[in-house]
């Protein structure tokens, strides 16, 4: 790609939409939610898997080339004008081949305390209090236990990209990530956003935090889950006490893996709120 790419990933409401807003300010920059690119690529790897019994046709230079291309072609309008910055929390497990096929980019990880992301999410729900949310199959007889339960297991919103996120922190490519913490996005938005472009090698921009759009208002109501990508104009913190119950939001105190000094095998840089 002409202008490179990076990648968006890390925890889901920990602010990555919001980044997306942010960076997308910048005229030189393409930035969105979630894209249906990384689901395009699981795809095209399932059918040159050997699933496919024609695959044995298809070797990984050939492999390689293909996987590219799409990212070619579906940012054919932009790449030659622009950096893009590709949305999907499934990028953390995809290091090893995106280190080959994209060498200079880099995977920024958003990221916050499991518990508020909980309680964000159930807080969303409760907003939309007389609509279902397809994020729990539109179960109607669920309680706050059943979803938070539901989100923590490996397969769920939660637990599926914290898995994801642990994956690429303790892997061999573990120097690709950038760890940015939503207190340091939302408490000190220039300074986080200054750390980032030094980070990528890119001139510092002007940004507006005073007005950030960003809304994908058809896609969350098709969901049943209304502002699930809608942000603030203005990027600020907002103190407030959980609603979820204590022993539940306690659950998920020792959950911030990558705050331990001693935990990364490899330098992992992590943008955070005073240092």
């Amino acid at each position: 790609m002409q202008n490179g790419i990076h990648f968006i990933a890390g925890l889901p409401r920990s602010g990555s939409t919001l980044l997306a807003g942010i960076l997308r300010q910048n005229p030189r920059f393409h930035a969105g939610m979630t894209s249906p690119v990384g689901a395009m690529y699981m795809a095209l790897q399932t059918a040159m898997s050997r699933r496919n019994e024609a695959a044995v046709f298809i070797d990984d230079e050939q492999r390689q080339a293909l996987l590219k291309g799409l990212f070619t072609s579906y940012y054919e309008k932009v790449h030659t004008e622009k950096l893009v910055f590709d949305t999907n929390r499934a990028w953390c497990t995809k290091l090893p081949a995106l280190t080959r096929l994209f060498p200079a980019a880099r995977v920024i990880c958003c990221v916050r305390n499991i518990g508020w992301v909980m309680d964000s999410v159930e807080r969303l729900l409760r907003r939309n209090a007389f609509e279902l949310s397809g994020m729990f199959g539109y179960d109607a007889g669920g309680t706050v236990y059943t979803r938070v339960n539901r989100m923590a297991a490996n397969d769920g919103l939660v637990g599926y990209a914290l898995d994801a996120l642990r994956e690429a922190f303790f892997s061999e490519h573990a120097e690709k990530l950038i760890l940015v913490e939503y207190q340091a996005l939302t408490r000190a938005p220039q300074d986080t956003l200054r750390h980032l472009y030094t980070m990528l090698n890119e001139p510092y921009f002007e940004h507006d935090f005073e007005n950030v759009e960003y809304a994908a208002e058809d896609f969350d109501v098709a969901l049943g889950t209304r502002g699930l990508h809608t942000v603030r104009r203005r990027v600020e913190w907002v103190e407030r006490p959980t609603i979820l119950p204590p022993e539940l939001f306690a659950r998920f105190a020792n959950d911030m893996f990558w705050r331990s000094p001693d935990a990364a095998r490899r330098p992992v840089p992590v943008i955070r709120f005073g240092g």
